[in-house]
């Protein structure tokens, strides 16, 4: 799994006009139409997990563009706008108990496309894990509350979801990609950005994390959980003092039953790696943070405390920084915009002056 792109967006309240909805589901429907027909299912997938494109889409569409609700709204029209038999695409999921029903949409749209039961099933696990990296193993603050899982027949797929924040009043949102698939809890992310950042958030998807992710699995089939430790000292002999960072507070008994079960679930399975660890029903937040600590105090494996949020850029930056700017891509973005604006059922004037405004850039510098 590839993760291709994260934005923060301040939460506001309230909902979309009834009046504009239906008009959302109808404008998205034909963008997605011109973009299947012109360029096929895997582009418009590989598009909507561009955090750019996402954000253009639901502007155009009609909604705030720096409104949280963006994502729940954009991706509900896009589950009523698309469907298999006439767009190839399948979108399942959505906000709070909605998102939920992922498992059993994806393996009904499976169906639908006469995917075999063992794709079906890795559709289900790509779902399942871009959740569980970005509640548990990136534990930057947000709380997953939507979850939106689009594939195709050909079993390309992307992830939309989102977390909120209720302390700085902001929700952030994660995009997931199928291209190029690395490992799902080693470096995800590709293009991140993000004006908010957490103080001292647990990221275990960092490079650096790696001896944290071994050490976490160690501890697991060491057992080193299950003997219930009461006092950090133990770890050090006789040791008269210890003085550590306020974060090594979580403790085997501080976890939930639930937790401490799966624990032991993980003791009996072995797990082969962190991969299969993190997979594994009812390993959460807390049991992630304390094989984390435990990790660190025992083995000297440090996880990464740094925020995985970063800035990015559509297409570069002009010094050079992430990467250089592609002409060759900037001007292929601006054909593609002017054509879908050509081909689309705006009224003549709205079609030249987005035109116009997209060959200002074409033709500076």
């Amino acid at each position: 799994m590839h993760q291709t792109g994260l934005v923060s967006l301040p939460l506001h309240c309230g909902k979309c006009p009834r009046w504009l909805f239906p008009r959302m589901v109808n404008l998205s429907r034909e963008i997605a139409t011109l973009i299947v027909n012109e360029y096929g299912t895997a582009e418009f997938i590989r598009r909507i997990s561009d955090p750019f494109f996402f954000q253009s889409l639901s502007c155009v569409i009609g909604f705030d563009w720096h409104s949280s609700g963006v994502t729940t709204t954009t991706c509900g029209a896009l589950k009523e706008a698309l469907n298999a038999e006439e767009h190839g695409i399948v979108v399942c999921g959505g906000k709070g108990g909605v998102s939920r029903k992922a498992p059993e949409e994806i393996i009904a749209g499976a169906c639908t496309f006469n995917l075999r039961t063992k794709t079906a099933n890795s559709l289900v696990k790509a779902s399942r894990m871009s959740a569980k990296v970005d509640n548990a193993l990136v534990q930057d603050g947000y709380q997953l509350y939507h979850h939106a899982f689009f594939f195709d027949e050909k079993a390309h797929w992307a992830v939309v979801q989102q977390g909120i924040n209720d302390g700085n009043g902001y929700a952030r949102r994660y995009h997931w990609l199928s291209d190029n698939v690395h490992s799902p809890v080693e470096e995800p992310h590709s293009a991140i950005c993000c004006d908010a950042r957490t103080e001292n958030a647990l990221n275990m998807t960092a490079k650096e994390a790696f001896r944290a992710r071994k050490a976490s699995v160690d501890a697991v089939k060491d057992g080193i959980l299950l003997r219930r430790q009461t006092t950090l000292s133990e770890f050090f002999g006789n040791t008269k003092r210890i003085t550590m960072p306020a974060r090594h507070t979580l403790y085997f008994e501080d976890l939930s039953a639930a937790a401490q079960n799966a624990l032991k679930r993980a003791y009996d399975l072995q797990p082969a790696d962190y991969e299969e660890l993190v997979a594994l029903q009812g390993i959460g937040p807390k049991t992630i943070r304390a094989l984390a600590l435990v990790s660190e105090l025992v083995y000297g494996a440090p996880a990464s405390w740094k925020d995985p949020a970063k800035y990015s850029f559509a297409h570069g930056g002009k010094d050079g920084w992430p990467y250089r700017i592609s002409q060759e891509h900037y001007d292929t973005t601006i054909e593609i915009l002017k054509g879908a604006i050509a081909d689309s059922k705006l009224g003549e004037k709205e079609k030249a002056d987005a035109i116009r405004r997209l060959g200002k850039f074409g033709n500076a510098g």
